[in-house]
């Protein structure tokens, strides 16, 4: 079968590219290997799918080519995906930092792509093995489904996160077979493992969570960090995951907001234990283990100033070296990917195969928690679409 663009994926980047093809008039034919279609929009956000982000901006990305992001993130911004909701009636509400989530649930979104698609006529083949795939003229596609050529090819497959919904190692063995280079690539925005040592000491505070601040490399996150009794998860600790390197520490503020120090000094006179005392802003069982882990617990007035100062700096300053992450089945998204610096900005299309374009979490471009990355799909999408 032939037609103009074959795009490979079923996802939030495939979806939107092929929308933007066929108002163009392209002849627009998806295929994918599983048996739904944009399974991880479905699964966003906690089933309300995080659609973007009010402020979006270069600094929310991470990639070895910092620029990349921002030709498509300047021709398709917030307001562009928020009035598509708005013209099929679909409400959204804004949570904290800008997210914007749906009211209902993320199958609105999903339905709205698939009804825009089906009104330019785009095809699905779904539950489509692909065997193999070349470029004899035309893009040759070999799957289970049958042989079908295009002008175009469009490799919108997503990274290895959540390989429960499919995520499979597709487009980067394409990106490779047609001599591109691919990143190192890890997990992004997962939980993050202690080490044997601090595990045994914080592995029972399991369901615990407060509000911190994580700061690495001159980069800082408040929100919440919730103990597992593997590590440490929570939207801070998603966060820092991504730019974490193994072999290194981060900090853990556990009292942003408060002077540690003069909070102690007030209290120096006093019989009250120290625990007792941090016990009226954490939890009790956190406190109970972070004092066994730094400073034992006894009455403030045993203290010397100079261990008051010790003690405020580590409550600040609670250094952390993970392990490891956690993998792919715990990640939100890919880091790495197709080398960007062989990828037009503009057009998401290889600079040495003409015809063969790379939209979405395949490439090297990693968005921060809190609908970054949905946008960089919707936005990449986009600016693939109107050149494919």
């Amino acid at each position: 079968m032939k037609t103009d663009v074959i795009i490979i994926g079923a996802g939030a980047s495939g979806l939107m590219c092929a929308l933007e093809a066929g108002r163009r008039g392209r002849l627009v034919l998806i295929l994918d290997h599983t048996p739904k279609i944009g399974s991880k929009i479905r699964v966003s956000g906690g089933g309300r799918c995080n659609f973007t982000n009010r402020q979006v901006s270069r600094e929310n990305y991470l990639s070895q080519n910092p620029h990349f992001v921002t030709s498509a993130l300047a021709r398709f911004r917030p307001e562009h995906f928020m009035a598509m909701l708005h013209e099929h009636g679909i409400p959204y509400h804004e949570r904290s930092a800008g997210q914007l989530f749906c009211d209902e649930s993320a199958q609105a979104v999903v339905d709205m792509l698939v009804a825009e698609c089906q009104r330019v006529s785009v095809r699905f083949v779904m539950e489509c093995r692909i065997s193999e795939v070349r470029k004899n003229g035309l893009f040759v596609v070999d799957t289970s489904q049958g042989t079908f050529h295009g002008e175009s090819l469009v490799v919108a497959t997503g990274g290895l996160s959540y390989p429960q919904l499919g995520a499979t190692p597709l487009g980067y063995s394409i990106a490779r077979q047609f001599g591109m280079k691919v990143t190192p690539l890890h997990p992004a925005l997962t939980p993050l493992k202690f080490s044997p040592g601090d595990l045994e000491v914080f592995g029972p505070l399991s369901g615990i969570a407060v509000n911190a601040t994580v700061a690495y490399k001159g980069l800082s996150f408040r929100e919440n960090v919730l103990f597992t009794h593997r590590g440490l998860s929570g939207p801070a600790i998603l966060q820092v995951s991504s730019y974490w390197e193994r072999g290194s520490s981060f900090t853990l503020d556990l009292l942003p907001g408060l002077d540690a120090h003069a909070f102690l000094l007030e209290k120096r006179g006093s019989r009250m234990h120290l625990a007792t005392l941090l016990g009226q802003h954490l939890p009790a069982r956190l406190v109970k283990a972070w004092c066994e882990g730094h400073f034992q617990s006894r009455p403030l007035n045993q203290y010397s100033p100079g261990e008051l100062q010790a003690i405020a700096r580590s409550l600040h300053g609670w250094e952390i070296e993970p392990m490891d992450r956690e993998g792919f089945n715990k990640a939100e998204v890919t880091l790495g990917g197709v080398d960007t610096r062989g990828i037009s900005s503009q057009r998401m299309e290889s600079t040495s195969v003409p015809g063969l374009y790379f939209p979405g979490e395949v490439l090297d471009v990693t968005g921060q928690l809190g609908g970054y990355n949905l946008h960089w799909a919707w936005a990449s999408g986009f600016a693939a679409g109107q050149y494919v």
